[in-house]
């Protein structure tokens, strides 16, 4: 029985990846950049992990740079792909994770012009507004493959065509499509991209940054020693055969998660026709992306969580590297939904070692808030 419906903030270490992570602790932990036979082996197990994951992607190995995971990873991409260009404009979407957004407020205090594309009610960016908004000096467009609150998916290869009308390069955060969707069908289409080990079941503090090698750019840190200079501090090699493993597997089972994904979403939505008077379901579509976005009318999201919490179950109320600051989640302005109900918004996130069982017993749950307590509307402050 799982209780726990928050995968999309974080997964609990696969123990295939635990293992691979314990057994290059204890074997492998030489510095990857020492000379001697220990750094050597080190650095062999780190190229081993390079190519295998270039291999799943299908990009070249060359372009592949380890990280601590994906708002590092978005950080690099932003500053060294900009810097790289000869304009001074970027484009990214209204509803980006925070360590895109905190990374664009950067190049702005830097002197460089940012627009903000909007999305349509479904939830997807427009691209005839992006062909609007391009200019002769955009160097690069940002656009999340997957939104962590609502799960939908964004149009990688249109983007793509009108990126490449106009010279500009092309950077995508999918550290919430890698391990649920085919990322090796967008790779092609992109000059870069994130992924994170922690939402796939590997370890935390582990990640991927890929640029391509026909891109030339500047790392934020100059004269840097790892990872072809282009982030600085000693490789978390464990880290990274624990993520390389974790993704193998996601890889190789990767038809069979979706259909158990999209098989449990389909329960959800059937489970709550009881009380589908008092939810809406925010662009609700049955993907193989394991989230599904909630507004429960009339309650506060964040106290629904805690009541939830108090019966022993696990969700939240967005993104969990900007909710604490920024209260309900970007993207929900951006679809159109208003201020009021974007507060009682709620965010689920399942796994596919799941079963129907436990999202029954999240749907009476929800039944129990839902009917058991009379709380004040919601009023914008």
């Amino acid at each position: 029985m799982s209780n726990y419906f928050d995968y999309a903030a974080t997964c609990p270490i696969d123990e295939e990846a635990l293992e691979a992570y314990i057994k290059a602790s204890r074997e492998f932990y030489g510095n990857t950049s020492s000379l001697h036979d220990t750094g050597t082996k080190a650095e062999v197990l780190l190229s081993h992990c390079r190519e295998t994951l270039a291999d799943f992607l299908e990009v070249i190995k060359e372009g592949i740079y380890f990280t601590s995971g994906g708002t590092e990873s978005n950080l690099l991409a932003i500053e060294g792909l900009m810097k790289a260009g000869k304009g001074n404009h970027m484009i990214t979407s209204a509803a980006e994770h925070s360590s895109v957004k905190n990374s664009v407020k950067r190049m702005e205090a830097e002197g460089y012009e940012v627009s903000l594309l909007p999305l349509s009610k479904e939830g997807t960016v427009d691209v005839n507004e992006l062909e609007k908004l391009m200019r002769e000096d955009t160097v690069l467009v940002s656009i999340q493959h997957v939104n962590g609150d609502i799960g939908t998916i964004q149009p990688i290869k249109r983007i793509r065509e009108v990126c490449d009308k106009w010279g500009a390069l092309l950077h995508s955060d999918c550290v919430q499509s890698f391990g649920k969707v085919p990322l090796n069908s967008i790779t092609p289409y992109l000059d870069s991209f994130s992924l994170s080990s922690h939402k796939i079941y590997g370890p935390k503090g582990a990640g991927a940054l890929y640029i391509s090698p026909s891109v030339s750019f500047r790392p934020l840190l100059p004269n840097g020693t790892h990872e072809g200079g282009v982030r600085a501090g000693t490789v978390n090699t464990p880290g990274i055969a624990g993520f390389t493993t974790a993704a193998s597997k996601s890889i190789r089972e990767l038809q069979d998660r979706q259909s158990k994904i999209k098989a449990l979403k389909s329960e959800f939505l059937m489970a709550v026709k009881d009380i589908r008077s008092r939810i809406t379901v925010v662009c609700e579509s049955v993907n193989s992306v394991p989230i599904i976005g909630v507004c429960i009318h009339g309650l506060e999201g964040q106290w629904v969580m805690l009541e939830a919490n108090r019966r022993g179950y696990a969700f939240s109320t967005g993104s969990a590297c900007q909710v604490r600051r920024e209260g309900s989640p970007p993207i929900l302005r951006a679809v159109g939904i208003n201020e009021d109900e974007a507060k009682s918004f709620i965010r689920l996130s399942f796994s596919h070692e799941q079963t129907r069982g436990d999202i029954h017993r999240l749907v009476k749950c929800l039944e129990e808030i839902i009917s058991g307590y009379s709380v004040p509307s919601i009023k914008a402050e």
